[in-house]
């Protein structure tokens, strides 16, 4: 994907982690999808994945560290650009991607955001290791569409990169309407592609 500079970088590909680490973390992800935040424990973790609690904790200093790495390792591969070739088809595939992971993460995503209200630490690597690398993901797509002359750049700002995720986790996690595929639909085509000025290469 696109960086700020234009240069191109994929960073949903590379892991941070090493194999050791990276098997932790899937334990981890797995056990979360099994028992939930509250019922999991490190020290299941660590018998499940056959290590040691200080190999655990070596790394990740607490549960929630543990079980944020894990979520952001888990959905790692999600992130990059669909390249579809239209910035419409783009959009909808990124929200029916967040659709997907707020119903496959959704308990682990509450957990998270619950932690993350009284640790500065976990606001930063949140920040940081996921909404930055997402909206890197958009930013490569709203590039693509500006060099397809689907929009002009001055059409972007710093609101639209935060509208599509954002609405669609607020409905997945806090609504009693979780989104479907009609939601994701609407909220692109009578929303993002209008506030963008979307129009068909060769229209003009």
């Amino acid at each position: 994907m696109r960086n700020r500079s234009g240069e191109t970088e994929d960073t949903a590909s590379a892991s941070r982690w090493t194999a050791r680490e990276s098997e932790l973390l899937a334990v981890t992800l797995q056990l979360l999808q099994q028992h939930g935040y509250d019922r999991l424990t490190v020290d299941a973790v660590a018998v499940q994945a056959k290590a040691s609690k200080a190999t655990v904790y070596r790394r990740w200093p607490s549960k929630a560290d543990l079980v944020l790495a894990a979520f952001i390792e888990g959905t790692r591969l999600a992130g990059r650009p669909p390249n579809t070739g239209s910035l419409r088809t783009d959009l909808l595939a990124l929200g029916e991607t967040v659709c997907r992971q707020a119903r496959e993460h959704g308990s682990t995503m509450r957990a998270v955001l619950n932690e993350m209200s009284h640790s500065p630490r976990l606001r930063e690597a949140m920040q940081h290791e996921f909404v930055d690398q997402r909206k890197l993901v958009m930013e490569s797509v709203l590039a693509d569409a500006v060099a397809r002359d689907e929009i002009d750049a001055s059409a972007i700002s710093d609101e639209i990169y935060d509208l599509l995720p954002g609405y669609l986790v607020f409905r997945a996690l806090v609504s009693p309407r979780p989104p479907t595929e009609e939601t994701v639909r609407i909220l692109v085509d009578d929303v993002l592609l209008p506030s963008l000025g979307f129009r068909r290469p060769g229209s003009r």
